[in-house]
């Protein structure tokens, strides 16, 4: 009976919530002629009814309307995108970069959480959680067998806060220590430094709420140190984030009221052109930007923009091509919509998206081909091109890692030779930057994975065996038998790749190491003295005529 009353009761709420949509999809577009999308409005609400009071099995009706969301925009474009009440506090860390916790990045290792990682002065930090630090209890509950996910929902909180953690450090001392959460914030630019004489760097990560205050300050800092003479930016794997930082750091470098990017889309709103609104600090320093395949929106607006207004050398290898602009719009509920609502353009007139997604819900997606793309020219009537992201004034190839080198460190086996290596050698590196593990260290570190499996195949055998398949099923006999003795022959086991990759892996083992004693910035600072870029750009830099040149004369490549 009492079930009946309960079925009774839902079969109301959807008859009432069917009709109230109905009147509310009328009196939205009936000025609008819009029938199509009114009716669709009421034949979701009517499915959704019907499966909430009829499926045979009781069914969420918050997991209903999740499936939906997610479908209406999953053949629109990659940007676009559902965001349920579960995802908001993930969504504000990209946005801002900041949340409410302990400040320290997990990894999981077998049945326990460890420290991968505390940010430096983070209440993890100055409580003197450690790299390699074994999660043992929280708030007194064993935390044996919790993923990080579950961890990760215990240390964070709202600021002031406390959490009471026991770990195990490395030598194997256990320790607890209360913890009051803070609001933590991810630095989207983690260094600035010297990378010659006069030239100075800053390595600027993502474009969070805020980043315009962090790279004043690392300009006032490297101004306060010496006599700045050039400067690098690196926006290299700087995916984007919000446009209007960009347009804040923008006008650090080029006059007040330059236009900078427009955006233009279906609505009026979507239709605006933005320009500097502040006096540059740094209006005729000589610029260096450094981008690759990785840097994206509004990395790509403020490497183009520079470009365009012939304002710096951009060195590295084409950007990665996105000219979208998302704008989120609340849906109630605390859920939200991220959604496409325009392209933006930059001082030369181009858009780079590279990807068309205009037919994409009749699954007709493609790159601006060859036909399409077209020619502007920048302030100074340089050619640049539109369709396919920023093409450097300086091109470099780019230097990848092994799959092997990356499989390892995928695998924890860096980190856990880390640790064992930190347990033999606590006292920190006497020169960070220039630090390297002996040859002795790294035979130990063969020794180590001896008994290690690595899920690992060259690109070699992997075609060898794709072709000796081939040759089987097209009955090629003797070319099969070719090819499974040449398969054999090879070697790619990991005792050999340690060998064939020697100097990647050491690297990786370097910069674990360092990242223990000088965090995120010690492992930057590392790495800038083999990168042959920052080389390239130093040496742009201090060639006056050179760097004219290129800002006054050359013209970009096509593609």
């Amino acid at each position: 009976m009492e079930k009946k009353k309960i079925d009774r009761a839902n079969k109301r709420y959807w008859i009432t919530a069917a009709a109230v949509i109905a009147i509310a999809a009328c009196t939205i577009f009936a000025g609008r002629n819009d029938f199509g999308l009114g009716r669709n409005m009421e034949l979701l609400v009517n499915m959704m009814r019907e499966l909430s009071v009829s499926y045979v099995d009781p069914v969420d009706p918050d997991v209903l309307m999740a499936g939906a969301a997610e479908g209406m925009v999953r053949d629109l474009d990659p940007y676009t995108e559902f965001i349920p009440e579960s995802e908001m506090s993930d969504f504000e860390v990209l946005t801002t970069g900041k949340y409410g916790g302990v400040g320290s990045i997990i990894r999981q290792k077998e049945d326990y959480v460890r420290i991968a990682q505390p940010y430096e002065n983070s209440p993890a930090d100055r409580a003197g959680l450690k790299i390699g630090d074994l999660i043992l209890a929280i708030d007194g509950e064993s935390a044996a067998g919790f993923t990080t996910e579950e961890v990760s929902k215990r240390l964070k909180g709202e600021p002031g806060s406390k959490v009471k953690v026991t770990v195990r450090h490395l030598d194997g001392s256990e320790e607890t220590a209360t913890l009051r959460r803070e609001r933590i914030a991810i630095p989207g630019v983690p260094y600035a430094g010297w990378i010659g004489d006069g030239i100075g760097y800053i390595h600027h990560s993502d474009f969070t709420e805020g980043c315009y205050e962090e790279m004043q300050a690392a300009i006032a800092k490297l101004r306060s140190e010496g006599e700045l003479k050039g400067l690098v930016l690196d926006y290299r794997s700087n995916g984007g984030g919000i446009m209007q930082e960009a347009i804040k750091i923008l006008g650090l470098f080029v006059p007040k009221g330059t236009e900078v990017v427009s955006t233009k889309g279906r609505t009026e709103d979507s239709k605006q052109t933005y320009r500097t609104a502040s006096e540059p600090i740094l209006p005729d320093l000589p610029l260096a930007v450094l981008i690759n395949g990785n840097s994206a929106s509004a990395a790509e607006i403020t490497a183009g923009s520079l470009q365009d207004l012939d304002r710096a050398v951009l060195i590295g290898q084409r950007s990665f091509g996105k000219g979208l602009v998302q704008s989120p719009k609340s849906l109630g509920y605390n859920t939200m919509l991220k959604l496409t609502t325009a392209k933006y353009y930059i001082p030369s007139g181009r858009c780079i998206q590279a990807i068309d997604y205009s037919h994409s819900q009749q699954k007709s997606i493609h790159t601006v081909p060859d036909s399409l793309i077209s020619e502007f020219t920048t302030r100074a009537g340089r050619k640049v091109y539109d369709g396919g992201g920023i093409m450097p004034d300086i091109r470099t190839e780019p230097e990848y890692i092994s799959r092997f080198a990356a499989t390892l460190y995928a695998l924890g086996f860096i980190e856990d030779f880390g640790d064992d290596y930190t347990r033999r050698h606590p006292e920190a590196p006497a020169d960070l930057n220039r630090f390297s593990i002996t040859e002795a260290d790294y035979a130990d570190f063969a020794d180590f994975m001896k008994d290690k499996q690595v899920p690992y195949e060259s690109d070699t055998r992997r075609a060898l065996k794709s072709l000796r398949e081939a040759a089987a099923n097209d009955r090629f006999g003797d070319v099969a038998e070719q090819l499974e003795r040449m398969e054999s022959e090879l070697k790619d086991d990991t005792q050999t790749n340690l060998e064939t990759y020697r100097e990647q892996i050491i690297e990786s083992i370097n910069r674990d190491i360092v990242q223990r004693h000088g965090y995120t910035a010690g492992v930057i600072a590392h790495s800038l003295t083999n990168d042959k870029e920052i080389a390239r750009a130093v040496e742009v830099l201090r060639d006056t005529a050179e760097y004219r040149r290129i800002t006054t004369e050359q013209d970009t490549e096509r593609k």
